[in-house]
Formats: structure tokens, sequence, C-alpha cells
């Protein structure tokens, strides 16, 4: 069983740095009102409100109270592994008031408690009550293991109870399910929490009766006289928007909004790990199999349409208006890493990589304090402005929104993010991301320890010591890169020789008695590689995007001018790496020689029976910077995927 890590890495110690002492305090301002030009959030306040403490109306979203407690749990993930007081002190302050306003009864919402009392449950396809609950939920459970406090646990155990009273399948409960899944992982961490079967049983209670029919959506919207809270979405009859078309067990393509989709599958692999649920599990595999095969993004972004936030259908991925909201990528990743504690397969953790340092770190500035929403992978700003189908793209991050999720979602990943390092099957550890930091695990009567020091993310390097207060007969298993050409490994600073035999799903087993003191190097190839889309994503056909380890590149105007979509690059160019300081840890920009097509007068026709050709074409030096780093030094064009001839 893992015990603990510690991060200490040339690339993501400064993330979370960011987290804890900009990101988490900037948040914490945001969500008080506090910050000057962005949108105000009113969550504190509609919990003081709730609480008796403050008076006015509910302000924000339905599902504002999920902000808070998404804030919350990343303070009580940087609390597991570095005690602050003052930090404590302010997630105290925050919890008083999330206490205050719970009912007697256990039940928490600030919406339905000051705006529409009487009509608690009454709209669930739209109302988020459980998916706000859950986020509840997950934000008590990761304090509670920080501090040892049990007053958020209690609310939270409150809360849980009380829904198990409403939800169910006896006479006299609801058999419904909430329109944004959330609670049904929350509840699962409150099992493995409390120990207590009923919360496991509750969130597989949830998942069974999705897409059931008679449909639950419709007989409550009748219910209400139908009534509904957003218009502009048909979800009481859109069963797809929030995969409630068919029984969980029966879907097969990822639809509907992405977000939902994830959480859903993060929930499903939770209740099939717990239970040992094998159809479950199948279930899973097809969903998890559709969306990276034929529904993800280079990036490891998903849901390509504005409407909805949603999936559209197979190879439909559009760079210019892909919606790719950085909540969908997180759970993505929370999907992935569920996956691979079940069954440990290179697959899983390589999209977890490629969805973590492509688009969620984009999703924040490099000064912490702006954000993405939407994550596109071609920008024209004039065409943002002008054209109303780009108006969800942006050109540069915002420094609040009213629909707030992303933040506080980067922020608990990132602050987490040492539970996606390793996994722990019996007497084999499996390495996942190759992040540098201490992991303490107990195999048997063995404690060991990992000290891994990382340069993979710049140069492909990696060294790990073992502490072992005996020698141990274990399993160390590695994960292959899929971008990676080449392997060389060490241990003790002896060459390895690898057996073919050693490589299973992806990751190179090594047994052996490890004793303390002895070290493993890696060395991973890191060619700049041309990627190529799948001939049915019409929208990269004819067109190349660059990749070096586990970071996607693009263009910017910055480095390249104007008119990106100018731009040509020849097949036989060479690709350089390039050191920049503009460049976080070491990370390289890519230099490549290519042409740029003469830009037309205004006096040339807008159509002309001509061809271009290369007698047309400027020969340029461009570059390429990795793809998470764009729009942090100036407003401009971006495009990962460049027109290649042959």
């Amino acid at each position: 069983m893992q015990l603990s890590v510690r991060i200490h890495d040339s690339f993501w110690s400064e993330y979370i740095r960011l987290v804890k002492e900009v990101v988490v305090p900037y948040q914490w301002e945001a969500l008080h009102d506090r910050v000057p030009g962005s949108e105000p959030s009113y969550a504190v306040r509609n919990f003081k409100i709730a609480a008796g403490l403050d008076h006015g109306e509910h302000g924000g979203m339905v599902f504002q109270d999920s902000d808070p407690a998404k804030w919350l749990e990343a303070v009580g993930y940087l609390l597991q592994t570095h005690t602050d007081p003052d930090l404590e002190a302010m997630a105290d302050e925050l919890i008083s008031y999330m206490v205050k306003a719970q009912q007697a009864d256990g039940y928490l919402n600030t919406y339905f408690t000051i705006k529409e009392q009487g009509k608690r449950w009454t709209n669930l396809a739209e109302c988020h009550e459980l998916y706000c609950a859950g986020h509840f939920i997950e934000g008590a459970v990761a304090y509670y293991r920080a501090t040892g406090k049990r007053m958020i646990l209690d609310a939270a155990c409150k809360l849980a109870d009380h829904i198990n009273t409403v939800f169910g399948p006896e006479d006299g409960q609801i058999q419904g399910y909430d329109g944004h899944q959330e609670i049904e992982l929350a509840l699962v961490k409150l099992y493995r929490e409390t120990g207590e079967a009923k919360y496991l049983e509750l969130s597989r209670f949830f998942l069974e009766q999705r897409g059931q029919q008679p449909h639950f959506y419709l007989e409550e919207f009748e219910k209400r006289g139908g009534s509904v809270h957003f218009p502009q979405l048909d979800i009481a009859h859109d069963f797809a928007y929030s995969q409630a078309h068919l029984p969980v067990r029966n879907q097969e393509t990822a639809e509907g909004h992405a977000v939902r989709v994830v959480y859903m599958c993060t929930g499903m692999a939770d209740v099939a790990a717990e239970t040992g649920d094998e159809d479950l599990l199948q279930a899973c595999r097809k969903l998890w199999r559709n969306i990276v095969s034929k529904r993800m993004y280079l990036t490891g972004a998903i849901g390509s349409q504005e409407y909805g936030e949603s999936f559209t259908y197979d190879y439909d991925l559009p760079s210019d208006t892909a919606y790719a909201e950085t909540c969908a990528s997180i759970g993505l990743i929370f999907f992935a890493q569920r996956m691979l504690q079940i069954e440990p397969k290179s697959e899983y953790a390589n999209v977890m990589e490629r969805a973590l340092y492509n688009t969620v770190v984009s999703g924040m500035s490099r000064d912490g304090k702006r954000f993405f929403y939407v994550n596109p992978l071609e920008v024209d700003p004039a065409r943002c402005r002008h054209n109303k189908n780009y108006a969800h793209v942006k050109a540069e991050r915002q420094g609040w929104f009213g629909c707030a999720c992303c933040p506080p979602n980067i922020a608990r990943l990132i602050a987490s993010l040492g539970e996606y390092i390793y996994t722990q099957k019996g007497e084999t550890i499996y390495t996942h991301l190759y992040i540098g930091g201490e992991a303490r695990f107990q195999i048997g009567e063995t404690a060991i320890t990992i000290n891994q020091q990382s340069d993979y993310a710049s140069i492909g390097q990696v060294h790990m010591k073992i502490a072992a207060d005996h020698p141990n007969g274990m399993t160390f298993a590695l994960r292959i890169p899929d971008w990676s050409d080449t392997l060389s490994v060490q241990i003790n600073e002896s060459a390895y020789t690898v057996d073919s035999e050693q490589f299973v799903d992806g990751y190179l087993r090594i047994h052996r008695i490890w004793k303390d003191g002895d070290t493993v190097d890696l060395d991973f190839g890191m060619p700049i590689l041309r990627i190529r889309g799948h001939s049915s994503i019409r929208h990269t056909i004819g067109k190349t995007a660059i990749q070096r380890g586990p970071f996607v590149y693009c263009l910017e105007e910055a480095d390249n001018g104007e008119g990106l979509h100018q731009i040509v690059l020849p097949a036989e160019s060479e690709l350089t790496v390039r050191s920049s300081p503009d460049m976080p840890a070491d990370v390289p920009v890519i230099q490549a020689q290519a042409y740029r097509e003469q830009l037309d007068g205004n006096d040339v026709p807008l159509y002309r029976y001509s061809r271009t050709d290369r007698q047309q074409l400027e020969e340029v030096s461009i570059t390429f910077i990795p793809y998470f780093t764009w729009a942090n030094r100036s407003k401009g064009e971006m495009t990962v995927w460049v027109r290649e001839f042959h």
C-alpha cells in the first residue's frame, strides 16, 4: 500500500508552488468576490447567507457550491504533504460556514436553501444538487485525511446519510440520478474512508438507475409542470446529453457533455474495482476505447462541440471551434487513473500523461492567475471577435468565470498529483509518471522508499534510488512512453540487458532482490515526431503536428508573425531543438525551415484560375513552442496543425 508521495521535480514543483502560493490564495479572493475586473463568484457569500451569517439573494450558477468545495479539496491535498497553519485557518473558516449552512436533516445546498425552498430534488436533470454534494464529500475526505478534523467529515456523512434516505429502490424513495455525475465517485471515496458499505451501494444504485425506463427525467419534468432551469438546453428530453439514453452497461460511444461522460466512467471504474463487477469494467473499456481512438484531440482534450460542451461523432475533431474544456481532460485523467489501478496498462498512462502535460497545464497561465476554460488547437483573434461561431474561443486566458469550474479543478488535480505517479499491486510497484520526488510503500514487512530524480520532461532521463529497511524481492514495473524510440537502462550504474519477455502491457518489469541504496537509471530516446491524424479526421488531412517527449508543440504569432495558415512545412525539413529562456524547466523550442505563401494584395481577385507553386513561396524559419505555453506572452494567433507538402 502506498503511504505518501512528496514531489520535488524540475517541472512540476513550480506548478505545485504556484497552486499553493498563488492559485489557492487567488481563488480564495475570487470566491470572496475580491478580484477586481473578474466576474463575481458569490460562492462564499451564498454559504454565509444560508448559514444565517449574512443577508441577500443567492448569486451565481445553480451549482456554485461546487467551487469552494473543490477549493477545499485542493487545500486538503496540499496539507497532506506540507503543513500550513494560515491555509488551514482559511479552510476552517470556510468549513464553519458550510457546516452552519447544513440543514438539520443533513441537506446542504445554498441555492435551494436560499432561492427555491421547497423544491429540493425536483429537477435533478438540471440543478446539480447531487453534483454539489459530491464535491462537498470529496473536499471533506481530502481535508479530513490531511488534518484529522472530524467536523467536515461528519458533515459529509450526515449529507450522504440524508441522500441515502431520499434515494433508493424502496417505495417512497426517489429512483433517479443527477444530471451531472459526481456523487458516484465521491461516495466511493467516502466508503473507502469510513468503511460504510451503504455509501458504495448508493453509488452503484445511481449508476444502475441511469438510462432505465420509464425515463426518470421525463417523469420529474412532468411532475414540475414542464418548468426548466436552462431553457437553451432541452435536458429533460435530450437524454444523451447526460448519458441517460441507455443503461451505463449498454453504452458503447461517448455521447453528450464530455465532463459528465468521464466523471461517470470514473465512478463506474471505482464501483467495478470495489465489487469485482466484470461487466461494469467491460463497459468502462468500451467507452475508453471509443474516446481515445476516435474522439480525443492530440493534446488529450475531449469534447469537440460548444453546444452542450459535448462529443459529436467519431473523428469530428475541428481545431478552431474545439471546446475541449479543461475539466474534461481532468476527468479523463481521473478515468485513466482508475483504470490503471484496476489493470496497469500503459495505454491508460500514456493518455493520462498526454492530457496532463498539454491541456491541463495549458488551462492555467504560468503566473497562476489566469485560466482557459476552452482549449482550442487553432486560434485567430480576429475571427474570435467577429464570427459568433467562435465566441467561445479565447485568445487569452481569463481571470475568472461566471461558471468557474475549471480553475479549482486544476488546483485540486495538481495538488493531488502524487496520487497519479505510482500504483502498487501486491509486490509490484508500477511507475506511471516520471515525476521527481519521494514515495513510500509497504511490501509485507518491508518499508520501501523510492526517490525519483527526473529530467524526463526536458531530456527523457530518470534516476531512481531505493531505500529499504532490509532486502526484498519485488517487481519494479516501469512504463515505456509511447513517444520514445529507444530505452537505456542501468541498475547500480551498470548496463542492464532487457529481455523482451519483461515487457508486459507497456511496462518493463524488473524482478530482483532490491537492496537499500540500489539505483535505476532510465534514458528514453526523445525524437522529434511528426504526427499525422487519422484519414477520417477532415480537419487534419494534409497537415502535420509536432511532438517531442510528452509535449505537443504549436506555432504562435509571437515567434512567427501573423497569418499562420500561410505556413507550409516541407516533409524533408529538418527539425532541431533549441533552448529558450522563455520556456520553463529547460523545455526546448523546435525550429525548422518552412515556406510562407506570399500575401496577396488588395488588387488580386478573391478567386482566380491559377495554382500556388513553390515560386510563390517565401522561405522562412519557424519556431514551435510547447502548446501549454501559448498565450503567455502576447495575444495572437496559434495553431497546432501545420500544412505539409512532400
